[in-house]
């Protein structure tokens, strides 16, 4: 039987706001939990997450405008000139646009109107130099349009240009089991990631998902040779904190 406990605008306690603990306090969680591992593992093996990389030095290609995201629907926040010195913090899922900085400006560019230092050589930046040369996949989100331009007239125009969610995921099975993850981005900025994974019979899996205007819930559970459990932490976009947690006995 689950028990629930709601905790009004303040926030859980540390036993509480943490799932994944809470759920080890309801049973015996640890292959359900060595399960989990196995498929973040397999998740990190298969590149199903971008690891962190360093920055590239770039140079336009030409005059280009410099725009709020990832496409040329996004208004232009900066024209650069023909030659102007980029710093490319990482490109789109695709690889056609990539996030980059010029004079304290920043913002996406067509990588096709881009120059990286390839083979000694300035060359224009293709999906297929993009790996190579080190440059991370990133994404773009309603937090991005946060960070940077709260200052433009067009800031608050966000649903007026961004009209797409998104969605990636991965699966593979090693030698002791199998697992998977997915991450889903919502058209207004929320979004979804998940994992789970079995291994000798028992599974695990835990997903967060984070509203577009605030809130959100962690939910972990699993099962184990002879119980299996559950546990989830859900906070609303004022603080309200509803937690739920319980095991069952296998048959």
């Amino acid at each position: 039987m689950f028990i629930q406990q709601s905790m009004g605008g303040r926030r859980a306690d540390i036993l509480s706001a943490n799932p994944i603990h809470a759920a080890k306090q309801y049973f015996n969680a640890s292959k359900a939990v060595t399960a989990l591992m196995l498929a973040l593992t397999l998740i990190f093996s298969l590149g199903g997450m971008s690891k962190a990389s360093a920055a590239t030095n770039g140079v336009a290609v030409t005059s280009v405008n410099l725009r709020a995201g990832p496409s040329t629907q996004y208004p232009v926040v900066r024209v650069m000139p023909q030659s102007a010195s980029l710093v490319i913090y990482g490109c789109s899922g695709d690889r056609t646009w990539c996030d980059v900085s010029w004079a304290g400006a920043r913002g996406w560019v067509s990588a096709s109107y881009i120059y990286v230092n390839y083979n000694g050589q300035q060359t224009v930046l293709t999906s297929s130099i993009v790996p190579v040369i080190g440059i991370a996949t990133v994404a773009f989100s309603v937090a991005y349009w946060d960070s940077h331009y709260h200052s433009q007239p067009w800031y608050g125009h966000w649903d007026r240009y961004y009209h797409g969610g998104s969605r990636k995921a991965v699966a593979g099975c090693g030698p002791n089991g199998c697992g998977a993850a997915a991450v889903t981005r919502g058209p207004h900025g929320g979004a979804r990631a998940a994992a789970g994974g079995c291994r000798d019979g028992n599974c695990g899996g835990a997903a967060v998902t984070r509203g577009p205007n605030g809130g959100g819930r962690a939910a972990v559970g699993g099962c184990g040779p002879e119980k299996c459990g559950a546990a989830s932490v859900t906070r609303g976009p004022l603080g309200n904190t509803r937690v739920r947690q319980g095991s069952i006995d296998r048959p």
